[in-house]
C-alpha cells in the first residue's frame, strides 16, 4: 500500500497563506496544505487575481509555483499581473490548450471514459507537474474542462481523477471556476476540500461592492458571512466582517473634559472613554464645531484621535477650526490626529469598519469622530443590515475604551424636526442642539437627552460659537418651550452676547 506523500495529525494540519490582505483572517490562519479548494464567481470577480496572489506568496516563500491555463495564453496572464506591477517571475505558466488544439479537426476528451487513464492533454500537465514538483498549483478554469468533458459523468471523473493525483504529490491546488455549470450544480463543492465563492453587485450609483464567502472548509474553524473585498490596483485585499465580542481591551473608564467647563457640567463630568455620543441637531447648529472641540481637548491632553469627514471638504473643515480658535494644523503635523476624507459611494461598510479598526490597533487612536451618519447611511443605498454593521462598530469601538462622537443631522430649522434614520438607541449618550428665537435673534439651545454613565443636567443651555471655540451658557430657567423653536420669556436670563464669526458653522 502507498503510504501519502505527507502524514499530519488530524485537527494540527499547519496552515499556508493565500498572500490576500484579510483573506488569512477569514480563514482563522490559512489554508490548509497539500488539499484541492474551489474558487468560484462570476467573471470580473476577481478569481484570476487572488489565484495569481496565492501562487506570489509561494514564490515568494521559496515554493514552486505552476499556473496550468485553459482560458488564457501567458502573455495574457503576464499583462494582467503587469497592471498590478508584478512580475511572474517564479511562478511557471503552462497553457494546457495551444492552437493544435484549438482546431476543430483534433477535438477530442481530456479524458478517456476509464477512470484510470488519464487523455493525452492532461497527460502532458503530468509530465509538467513531474518536472516542476510544485507546491501551488492554480488551474484556470473548470469551465472549459466541463465543456470538453461533454457530460456531467465525465466531468466528475476527470476532477476526481485530478484530485487523487495531485493529492499524491502534496499540491495545495486552487481550481478557478465562473460559475457557468446549470443552477443548483454542486458537484465540485462536494468534491473540494473548501469552497470560495466571490460576488459582484452592481449599484444604481457608484462603484460596484465585492464580497466573499467561505461556503465550506473542512477541518478548520472560519469566519462566516459574507466580507467585502476590493479589487484594485496591486491586488485584493479583504475586510473581515466585524464581529465586536471578538476584541475587549482593558481601560479605564474615567470622564474627561470636552475643552469647556460648562459642556463637562452639563455631561455630568465630560466624556467617558468606552461610550459614543450621539450629536444630534439641524444642519448648521453646531454639531461639528462641538465635536472638533471635544477632540481638540484630547490632542492637548496628548491623546490620539482619528476624524472621518464624509460631508464637507478638508480644507472647509479646517478653515472653520482655524477661524473658530482651534487650529488643527499642529496636531495633524505631530502625527496625533488623522483625517481621512471619505467618499462613501466608494468605500463599503467592511472597508470602513477595517478602517476604524486600523486607526485603533494601529495608529492608537482613543478619539474617533464620523462626521456624518446621514452620509455614511444614505449615500449607500442597496445595503442591507447598514445599521447592524454600525451597531457592531460601535460596540468594537466601546469595547476598545474609544470615546466616540457620532454627527447625526436633523431634516429642517425651527419647529418641527425628523430624523431618517434612528440611532438613538445605538447610543451611550445624545447631545441635542436646537435653534431659538428669542430678543429677535437665532440663538442655539444645548442639552443632553441621554447619558447610560453620567448623572448629566437635565437643563437647557444657550450655545454660541465664537472665535474662542464655543461659549455655553447658564441654564435657560426662566423659558418655555426652547425646543419647539418658539419659546415664551418668562424671567431676566441674560442672552449670551455675540455674534458667530465669519466663518462659523451656519
Amino acid at each position: 500500500m502507498t503510504e501519502p506523500a505527507t502524514r499530519r495529525t488530524p485537527g494540527k494540519e499547519p496552515r499556508i497563506s493565500t498572500g490576500v490582505p484579510g483573506l488569512d483572517d477569514v480563514l482563522c490562519g490559512g489554508l490548509t496544505p497539500s488539499r484541492l479548494y474551489l474558487l468560484e464567481g462570476t467573471p470580473g470577480t476577481g478569481k484570476t487575481t487572488i489565484a495569481l496572489q496565492f501562487l506570489r506568496e509561494g514564490a515568494a516563500r521559496g515554493e514552486r509555483a505552476l499556473y496550468v491555463t485553459l482560458s488564457e495564453t501567458s502573455d495574457e496572464l503576464r499583462a494582467a499581473a503587469a497592471t498590478h506591477g508584478w512580475s511572474l517571475d517564479g511562478i511557471d505558466v503552462y497553457e494546457l490548450v495551444d492552437e493544435m488544439g484549438l482546431d476543430p479537426d483534433s477535438e477530442q476528451s481530456i479524458l478517456h471514459p476509464s477512470e484510470l487513464e488519464l487523455g493525452e492533454t492532461v497527460k502532458d500537465v503530468i509530465a509538467r507537474v513531474g518536472e516542476t514538483k510544485p507546491d501551488r498549483v492554480v488551474f484556470d478554469s473548470l469551465s472549459e474542462l466541463r465543456l470538453l468533458a461533454q457530460n456531467p459523468l465525465r466531468y466528475r471523473r476527470q476532477i476526481l481523477a485530478l484530485k487523487r493525483f495531485f493529492a499524491k504529490r502534496a499540491c495545495t491546488v486552487l481550481l478557478l471556476d465562473d460559475k457557468t455549470s446549470e443552477t443548483g450544480d454542486v458537484q465540485l463543492h462536494s468534491i473540494a476540500h473548501g469552497v470560495i465563492s466571490l460576488d459582484q453587485m452592481a449599484r444604481e450609483y457608484g462603484s460596484e461592492r465585492r464580497r466573499l464567502r467561505i461556503v465550506k472548509m473542512r477541518g478548520i474553524k472560519f469566519s462566516g458571512g459574507h466580507h467585502d473585498f476590493a479589487l484594485e490596483t496591486g491586488g485584493i485585499r479583504v475586510f473581515p466582517r466585524l464581529i465586536a465580542s471578538q476584541h475587549h481591551a482593558a481601560f479605564d473608564p474615567v470622564a474627561k473634559s470636552t475643552g469647556s467647563a460648562e459642556l463637562d457640567l452639563l455631561l455630568g463630568g465630560g466624556l467617558v472613554p468606552g461610550t459614543n455620543m450621539l450629536l444630534l441637531g439641524p444642519s448648521g447648529v453646531g454639531k461639528t464645531t462641538t465635536a472638533v472641540r471635544c477632540m481638540k481637548a484630547a490632542l492637548e491632553r496628548g491623546e490620539t484621535a482619528t476624524y472621518y469627514l464624509f460631508d464637507e471638504g478638508l480644507a472647509t473643515l479646517m478653515t472653520r477650526a482655524a477661524t473658530l480658535g482651534m487650529d488643527l494644523r499642529p496636531h495633524i503635523e505631530s502625527g496625533r490626529l488623522t483625517i481621512t476624507q471619505i467618499d462613501p459611494a466608494e468605500v463599503s461598510p467592511g472597508e470602513f469598519a477595517t478602517m476604524a479598526r486600523e486607526a485603533v490597533e494601529k495608529r492608537g487612536s482613543s478619539v474617533v469622530v464620523i462626521d456624518s451618519l446621514n452620509a455614511y447611511l444614505h449615500a449607500m443605498p442597496g445595503e442591507e443590515f447598514l445599521v447592524l454593521q454600525m451597531h457592531e462598530l460601535l460596540s468594537y469601538l466601546n469595547q476598545q475604551g474609544i470615546t466616540t462622537l457620532l454627527v447625526l443631522g436633523q431634516h429642517g430649522v425651527v419647529g418641527e424636526v425628523r430624523t431618517d434614520v434612528d440611532m438613538s438607541y445605538l447610543s451611550d449618550g445624545i447631545l441635542l442642539f436646537r435653534f431659538f428665537e428669542a430678543q429677535g435673534m437665532v440663538r442655539t439651545a444645548l442639552s443632553v437627552m441621554k447619558s447610560r454613565v453620567n448623572a448629566h443636567e437635565r437643563t437647557i443651555r444657550e450655545l454660541k460659537l465664537s472665535e474662542g471655540g464655543l461659549e455655553v451658557g447658564q441654564a435657560l430657567e426662566d423659558f418655555e418651550g426652547v425646543l419647539t423653536g418658539l419659546p415664551a420669556y418668562r424671567g431676566k436670563v441674560a442672552m449670551l452676547t455675540g455674534q458667530a464669526p465669519a466663518g462659523g458653522e451656519a
